[in-house]
């Protein structure tokens, strides 16, 4: 399917990609907390409407 390269390739680039989102993230923290207060908030509404949409689905299929 995948190369070992290409395994490889991803995990380096995953790893990059994460450490550079927590570097930069790190840096904007106060302007994050003066912009994007309740932003919290937001996101849980957001991820239990997600996961209703997908329990319904589950429950409301026919075998």
């Amino acid at each position: 399917m995948f190369s070992k390269g290409q395994l490889l390739f991803a995990v380096f680039f995953v790893i990059t990609f994460i450490g550079i989102m927590i570097f930069s993230y790190s840096k904007d923290l106060k302007n994050h907390k003066l912009h994007y207060r309740g932003s919290l908030r937001i996101l849980i509404v957001f991820l239990i409407t997600i996961a209703a949409l997908f329990l319904i689905k589950y429950f409301t299929q026919q075998t």
